[in-house]
């Protein structure tokens, strides 16, 4: 998977040079390249942005710097994000969706956004990471890299993401490791038993706990099977 960031703030990726999105960078299993808009100004100054026409506060980022940093990196494979609070809010099915693509090239807006020329010719669609407004793309960017990036080949093993929160449309079951005893709490004792159908069956039913209690919206378009809502009514009526 290749990533191009257009941007005005390509200093702000430093972190993504860490941990799992680092190795998997220095492993080829994905590839991050970062376009400074601000290279393309043909503005002795530099400059990227105008006042908008119409009037209004602060400044708008020009349709041909953002064409001409598009236009070093575009290919006919790109899928071209543009990171928007109007767009429609990132999930996970459209997280695993966007990891099937080979070329993301993804443009991060700042200050009042960019001329709508620009956004019109060359994006083919708009992702918010939520009903709120940021300074600018770049952190959203990272959300989307980050999460996309888990899902493609050689960046995470298959077991690491196939009990994650919303991989199967449940939250996650609580995990644990050493000390078997930490102020008291004990770690559950069907996880130290060693038998794997018991371990599976709690994990199942913990999630299922989890979802229910924090996001019980998740579980009305699921297959449950029968065991599923026995439990799931025990819970209701007060059981454990």
């Amino acid at each position: 998977m290749k990533f191009d960031i257009l941007t005005l703030f390509p200093e702000m990726f430093n972190s993504l040079k860490e941990s799992i999105i680092g190795r998997a960078e220095k492993n080829k299993a994905i590839s991050i390249n970062l376009v400074n808009i601000r290279d393309f100004s043909t503005d002795k100054h530099k400059h990227v942005d105008d006042m908008p026409y119409g009037g209004g506060a602060g400044m708008v980022i020009k349709p041909d710097v953002v064409y001409d940093a598009f236009n070093s990196v575009k290919s006919e494979n790109a899928k071209v994000i543009y990171l928007s609070p109007k767009g429609k809010t990132l999930c996970q099915d459209k997280v695993e969706s966007l990891a099937k693509e080979e070329h993301l090239i993804l443009l991060c807006g700042h200050y009042e956004g960019i001329d709508q020329r620009v956004i019109d010719k060359i994006v083919d669609e708009e992702i918010s990471i939520g009903d709120y407004v940021l300074t600018g793309g770049e952190i959203p960017a990272m959300v989307l890299i980050d999460s996309v990036s888990r899902y493609i080949d050689g960046v995470l093993n298959k077991e690491s993401i196939e009990d994650e929160s919303f991989s199967n449309g449940l939250l996650e079951y609580p995990q644990y490791t050493k000390p078997d005893n930490f102020e008291g709490e004990k770690v559950p004792e069907v996880l130290l038993s060693g038998h794997h159908e018991n371990i599976r069956k709690w994990r199942r039913q913990k999630s299922l706990e989890v979802t229910y209690m924090k996001r019980p919206e998740l579980l009305e378009n699921l297959n449950l099977t029968n065991e599923d809502k026995k439990y799931l009514e025990n819970l209701k009526e007060g059981g454990k």
